[in-house]
């Protein structure tokens, strides 16, 4: 499956949807003054709960008081179909929550110029009740869900409109597929491997289909092929650590940044860098020239990069001055 051709600019529009590895990615990206926008459902597993997101993304659909995927439990509102951040005590915040994201999404939506999409597990849990797929079970009774594993036509056919509709609002938008390189163990090795199979087919076969559209990062591949020992792997021996999540990262970099997009990412995190230092005396004359020379490649940054928000950074180094 080729990764296909891409240039990354600070410029483009880009938006994340799927695993804790596309929350991670999404992190990154924002760390570096991407225009991004992360996970409106939250963290999302599955490739039916993330066609469904996208959907209601593409519709603008807005959650009511009599919205079937809202539920009560523990004291709390979920949605069936969102990640726990957006669960709420008040059943009127939990909405609230739910359609300022969709509202944002959507109005991204036709000048996105990326779409990035991880799937984590092939593996669904439907309501007993229903057979409704749902994106999150909320720590709820596991009477109440019957699992199952997708088939390669069932993750396709769920994906194939979706790619339609959103290539019909943004001829020019990318979508790139990757599986996440997170083990789900607690399925059990050797239906883990069934799962990321599942996805892998899947991706390829939306690859030839769409072949100006998809593209693929190999992130689980890199995981398995490329950092194989277990010091790339944090304590639950499940999830990347910080080191493979680096070198994943600059896999990336390495594949979809043009030279002018890196140099941006070195000065944004020399800047970083540089107002994560803490002085021994933040009052000294040393540390306010410091910061004034700071501020000053901080304005001449955003002013060099109309498009990137310096703000935060200016208004740290203005409070530090006023010590």
């Amino acid at each position: 499956m080729p990764i296909g051709v891409l240039n990354i600019t600070h410029s483009d529009n880009v938006m994340l949807l799927g695993s804790c590895f596309a929350h991670n990615m999404g992190m990154r990206l924002k760390e570096s003054k991407f225009n991004v926008d992360v996970n409106p459902f939250g963290i999302l597993y599955n490739p039916l709960s993330i066609a469904a997101a996208l959907n209601s993304i593409i519709d603008k659909k807005i959650v009511d008081a009599s919205s079937p995927e809202l539920v009560q439990h523990n004291g709390k509102w979920h949605s069936m179909m969102h990640h726990g951040d957006f669960s709420s005590c008040s059943k009127e915040t939990t909405i609230s929550m739910i359609n300022g994201r969709i509202s944002v999404a959507h109005d991204s939506l036709s000048h996105l110029n990326l779409l990035m999409i991880t799937f984590g597990t092939a593996y669904v849990y439907r309501n007993a009740s229903d057979g409704r797929v749902v994106g999150n079970c909320h720590r709820m009774p596991q009477k109440m869900f019957d699992r199952q594993l997708l088939s390669v036509d069932e993750v396709v056919d769920a994906m194939l409109p979706v790619i339609e509709r959103l290539s019909a609002l943004s001829p020019s938008l990318k979508i790139m597929f990757t599986v996440s390189p997170i083990r789900h163990l607690r399925d059990g090795a050797h239906d883990n491997q069934l799962s990321k199979a599942v996805l892998l087919l899947a991706i390829d076969k939306l690859s030839r289909r769409f072949p100006d559209i998809v593209l693929y990062f190999p992130s689980y591949e890199i995981m398995l092929d490329e950092l194989r020992d277990y010091r790339f792997y944090a304590d639950d021996m499940v999830h990347p650590s910080m080191l493979a999540q680096e070198y994943i990262w600059e896999c990336f970099a390495n594949s979809f940044f043009t030279a002018q997009t890196k140099k941006i990412n070195s000065e944004i995190e020399e800047v970083a860098k540089a107002l994560a230092h803490r002085p021994n005396d933040a009052s000294s004359s040393e540390h306010h020239a410091f910061i004034e020379r700071l501020l000053l490649k901080i304005e001449a940054l955003a002013t060099t990069y109309p498009y990137l928000d310096f703000k935060n950074e200016i208004e740290q180094c203005n409070t530090q001055l006023a010590v």
